[in-house]
């Protein structure tokens, strides 16, 4: 028997409701609540889940480079992204650098596979540690840029799961991603934009300095754009090499990678856009403080 247009018609509506809905929400229930408090505590708090989430993404890069599980360097290695971490809130960015660096320097001489990608992941999330404390700095400002960013992530991977799964259409990228569509894709961008003005907004009020709104829809869009490219990066590399997920450690999401890969990306576009308005020592201020035209 064909189905008729109602039952069409219910199966669309209910299309966005995906087996692993149920998995995102219960992890969603604890990584939200203690994101937030480490980013309202900040300093050596934050620093520590920052330096064991990168860390242990690194190790779940390792993994996908070599296709081994060798804890020779890549158990090393991890301590350095950790360090990485903890050193910024004693002693500033550039001994983070400076720790990364030596961590670089270790991994080209090693004797390992997989060198160069080895390298490109120590850059990529040393430079991403940095980016999340520098984001988050010391003072009130980065409570509100560290919100900024991760309610434009969020909202736009939320949207974008919506959204594709209620009206799917034509694919994004099928070479590399074949769940993702363009509909998913404008829709993750509405959904961000919107929800990072409404941070845009409240951090203005809050701290007495509101900025103008163009600003804030324009940061916003190009976080919300380069969060959507790092998933659609993170899966090229999957499918380079050859696996599904980067983990299984977060249920609905599969590994650190996999849940991080679109903030990684954005975090480092936000903390780009920061640095250039305001310099390395005012990351957040740089991100949120803009003279109303």
């Amino acid at each position: 028997m064909t189905p008729s247009k109602g039952d069409q018609g219910g199966k669309r509506r209910f299309s966005f409701i995906g087996p692993d809905l149920i998995p995102r929400l219960l992890s969603a229930a604890v990584l939200v609540p203690l994101t937030a408090a480490a980013l309202a505590l900040g300093g050596i708090y934050f620093a520590l889940l920052v330096g064991a989430v990168l860390a242990g993404a690194f190790r779940e890069w390792e993994n996908m480079i070599t296709g081994t599980r060798r804890p020779f360097p890549s158990i090393l290695l991890m301590g350095f992204i950790a360090l990485t971490a903890l050193a910024y809130p004693m002693s500033g960015p550039w001994a983070s650098f400076a720790i990364i660096g030596v961590a670089v320097l270790l991994a080209a001489v090693a004797s390992a596979p997989a060198r160069r990608w080895r390298i490109a992941g120590l850059i990529v999330f040393g430079a991403a540690t940095v980016a999340f404390l520098s984001i988050r700095g010391s003072s009130a400002a980065g409570i509100w840029a560290g919100l900024f960013l991760a309610v434009v992530v969020w909202s736009t991977d939320s949207g974008a799961y919506f959204v594709g799964r209620f009206f799917g259409g034509t694919k994004l990228s099928p070479d590399v991603s074949p769940s993702k569509t363009w509909s998913g894709a404008a829709g993750g961008l509405f959904m961000g934009t919107l929800g990072g003005l409404i941070v845009w907004v409240g951090a203005g009020y809050a701290m007495g300095t509101p900025a103008p709104l163009v600003i804030g829809g324009l940061i916003s869009v190009v976080v919300s754009i380069s969060g959507q490219a790092g998933d659609l990066a993170e899966s090229a590399l999957k499918r380079r090499f050859s696996i599904k997920d980067s983990g299984d450690i977060i249920p609905g999401h599969g590994g650190l990678m996999d849940r991080i890969d679109s903030l990684t990306v954005a975090g480092l576009v936000l903390w780009l856009i920061g640095l250039a308005h305001r310099g390395l020592g005012a990351v957040p201020q740089g991100i949120l403080l803009w003279a109303p035209n």
